[in-house]
């Protein structure tokens, strides 16, 4: 767990409501081990007795019906939060099948006769002679390993399989992540079978073991001999802690919503709740550090609530948790220019906003801000007007924030220098903006003069004279050093004509990790430099400076 191979298992007991017989609950000694890991009991005449009795009970068809019902519910809850399979672990093929049948009566749509069809499936071995109503569960090895291969397939919608013996040991599914026991089991074997559900897979947080018929003593025991080798640590987590975690983050969220009133959430159509995500981000942003704060709480929420789901606790909160969800997405939401899109919410599962919000989804930062989405020019003058009036004045900033970087950083793959240093001015007004030194009305001023003095930038280089590759390289000769001015413009230009044309002759696509290329580049630069009459003192750093551009440039030519 501490170097991110498995993820935590947690525990959580659901024995079912009819209580089994004390007398009908045999030690699990060596013997009963064999006889629950290996062949069907009625070929073990001398524990047939204590076996029957104990299968009978355990496969009672009122203590299914309960079994059944508890588990769809949990499932579908578990679901809400965290996609992925779960596994039912049976103690005969007989109850497999029973347990089966119970739940497709619950649930019609996740059954199918096709094997290449249908949520949930039994596994398991058998003959001719078994009973017809288990014939259509007995498959060959190359149809259980379609069935095997459906449920590793984490997008397949084969999500729940009923076993007794089969997948238990040497069977990996990382999305695998709730086990449903209901078979005795003890020592290896249940030490084995709990691991199904420790094995990373994407944001899963964590692994749940629902226990029905009482695990715990022999949970312990296992640990026990667990430790006695070597090891250290828990099985498993009790689910209680998960939940108490879950209400520490909750009070976290809570307290940053503080003063924000979103009681219409719970209540309200979807064009109202809509309107409140937008009115939630003027509120989180106007925090101090609030988007990472909110972003990074919400986080760890959503990881204790998969993690605590079903709990009541966790379906007491389940709408806040959404709404906490909702504004975290919309604050994390794909924009223009933001490079690979969404910042991903680390640890956070699927969310249930899907659930909750109808149709329409979150909106974005634009949407929220009342700005249109910008079209070909982001920087035109309708959108920051629009930019200027909106009333949502701290969700304006975010959203002109966010266009700036990714107009620099679409500079910044021509222009180095132009883009370090719109990059500089940027990150002091947001520095500004965040130390609340400013009010928000005042940091979109100064937002919207860097805006129009990137557009700006982009006319230079028709009043120069000069291509965009050629409008860089004028700006890595320092064109604003007193030194380098008396040059005057023509030179300067001509420099920079010279430049684009040498680079281009001689980079090739692996130039900048084969250091006899790069050698050779910074000769010729230094004597175009020397020739153009370039300040020597200058000269060095300009050469570092011209060959950081042209490694940029050179992405672009070669592809």
């Amino acid at each position: 767990m501490e170097d991110g191979a498995t993820v935590p298992i947690y525990y959580e007991s659901r024995l079912a409501r009819l209580e089994l017989p004390e007398e009908l609950k045999p030690r699990i000694d060596e013997e009963f081990e064999e006889v629950t890991e290996g062949e069907e009991v009625e070929r073990k005449e001398r524990l047939k007795t204590k076996w029957a009795q104990l299968e009978a009970v355990v496969g009672a068809d009122r203590r299914l019906d309960l079994i059944a019902t508890d588990l769809v519910e949990h499932f579908e809850r578990r679901l809400e939060s965290m996609d992925g399979k779960a596994m039912v672990v049976c103690m005969s093929r007989r109850i497999c099948v029973a347990l089966y049948r119970k739940i497709v009566a619950l649930r019609p749509e996740w059954h199918s006769d096709r094997d290449e069809e249908g949520a949930v499936k039994v596994v398991m071995t058998g003959s001719a002679s078994d009973p017809p109503e288990w014939q259509p569960h007995i498959r060959n090895k190359p149809r259980r390993e379609l069935l095997a291969n459906r449920f590793r397939d984490p997008e397949d919608p084969f999500r729940l399989a009923i076993v007794r013996d089969m997948w238990l040991t040497g069977f990996d599914c990382p999305s695998l992540h709730t086990l449903y026991v209901d078979k005795p089991m003890r020592g290896h074997g249940l030490m084995q079978a709990i691991a199904r559900v420790n094995r990373v897979f994407r944001d899963k947080p964590g692994g749940l073991v629902v226990d029905y018929i009482g695990l715990a003593a022999e949970l312990r025991r296992a640990l026990a001999t667990y430790t006695e080798s070597g090891g250290t640590g828990r099985t498993a987590i009790n689910q209680r802690e998960a939940v108490s975690v879950m209400q520490e983050k909750y009070e976290v969220c809570r307290d940053l919503m503080h003063g924000f009133d979103w009681s219409v959430w719970h209540t309200g159509p979807p064009e109202a709740r809509l309107d409140l995500i937008r009115a939630a981000l003027d509120h989180v942003l106007g925090l101090e550090d609030g988007e990472k704060r909110f972003r990074d709480a919400v986080r760890d929420l959503s990881k204790a609530f998969a993690l605590a789901t079903p709990a009541d606790e966790a379906m007491a909160i389940r709408d806040d948790v959404a709404f906490f969800q909702a504004v975290a997405a919309a604050l994390a939401k794909r924009t223009p220019g933001n490079g690979n899109g969404t910042v991903d919410i680390e640890h956070a599962v699927r969310q249930i906003v899907e659930k909750v919000i109808a149709p329409q989804g979150v909106v974005d930062i634009f949407a929220a801000a009342g700005l249109d989405k910008p079209d070909i020019s982001i920087l035109s003058e309708e959108f920051l007007a629009e930019a200027r009036g909106t009333p949502y004045k701290n969700l304006a900033v975010e959203a002109l924030k966010r266009l700036l970087q990714g107009e620099i950083r679409r500079r910044a793959r021509t222009n180095v220098v132009e883009s370090r240093s719109f990059a500089e001015m940027l990150a002091r007004t947001i520095r500004r903006y965040q130390n609340r030194a400013v009010e928000a009305a005042q940091v979109i001023e100064e937002l919207i003069e860097l805006a129009k003095e990137l557009r700006e930038a982009e006319r230079r280089g028709e009043r120069l004279g000069l291509t965009e590759e050629e409008v860089a390289f004028y700006d890595a000769l320092e064109t604003n050093d007193s030194a380098v001015k008396v040059l005057g413009d023509e030179t300067l230009k001509a420099i920079a004509r010279e430049l684009v044309e040498a680079v281009r002759r001689n980079v090739t696509i692996d130039w900048t990790v084969r250091e006899n290329v790069r050698a050779k580049l910074r000769v010729i630069v230094k004597r175009i430099l020397r020739k153009h009459g370039y300040p020597p003192d200058k000269q060095e750093k300009a050469t570092r400076t011209v060959l950081e551009q042209a490694e940029v440039l050179s992405e672009r030519w070669a592809a």
